[in-house]
């Protein structure tokens, strides 16, 4: 039988590639997003991959999510938390909405996700969990605090859980991509991709969603059930850690 996977924000860039890529790989997979129907039903039509919309931000709306997915596809073994979102600005002009907005949905979304799956994965001595944190969670950014600040709480997340769940099958696994072809990358005037961005990776240019999509595919796989608690970076050499 195949395994169910959950990919949050999956129906767009990274979250688009993850949930195709896991579904090549035999899963079953769910894709969750958050408010973009008609990318949502464009994805669900081209793919085949079943869709569900709820807010990561919202422990009432996951659980309930959750056990929808669970009712549709059975016990979900494999959980991608990719979703997230940015509000830039400088700290000190920093609103206390832009803040909480991003720790609640860049951070707060993995427990909102991962509490009602972990005892199941607990009981089936069997999961796979892999958090989609970022460069700039390693390294920090200017006019990012919020985002820095969630992101590298992803990897203190991933690291804790990581020894919580090992003796019970569970890995506990993250990702920090670096600069990723996204919509929301590519929309960054050229000269600016030029002259600030590209220069500072050594691979000499951007990565792909679907090399981000290969990191997850490996981590959930059983060849990688001794990897745990580790921070997988992919940035072409931009940042090492």
């Amino acid at each position: 039988m195949s395994r169910v996977a959950i990919v949050t924000g999956g129906t767009r860039g990274i979250g688009e590639a993850i949930s195709k890529a896991l579904k090549a790989a035999g899963y079953k997979v769910a894709a969750n997003y958050a408010g973009n129907d008609e990318a949502a039903q464009k994805f669900k039509s081209a793919t085949g991959i079943p869709v569900y919309k709820w807010d990561v931000s919202n422990y009432d709306a996951c659980a309930a999510g959750l056990k929808q997915v669970e009712a549709d596809l059975g016990p979900i073994e494999v959980l991608i938390n990719n979703a997230g979102i940015t509000k830039d600005t400088m700290f000190h002009r920093m609103t206390l909405e832009q803040w909480n907005a991003v720790i609640n949905t860049n951070l707060g979304s993995l427990f909102n996700m991962t509490r009602p799956v972990i005892e199941g994965m607990r009981a089936r001595k069997f999961g796979r969990i892999v958090n989609i944190s970022s460069i700039n969670g390693q390294k920090g950014q200017m006019g990012q605090v919020n985002y820095s600040a969630a992101k590298a709480g992803d990897i203190g997340f991933t690291k804790a859980l990581a020894q919580e769940g090992a003796k019970s099958g569970i890995t506990v696994n993250a990702i920090c991509p670096g600069y990723i072809a996204t919509e929301m990358v590519k929309a960054v005037p050229q000269d600016v991709l030029e002259k600030n961005i590209l220069p500072h990776i050594p691979a000499g240019r951007l990565g792909e969603p679907e090399e981000i999509a290969r990191c997850v595919v490996f981590l959930v796989s059983d060849e990688s059930g001794f990897i745990t608690g580790a921070t997988l970076t992919a940035n072409g050499g931009q940042y090492m850690a």
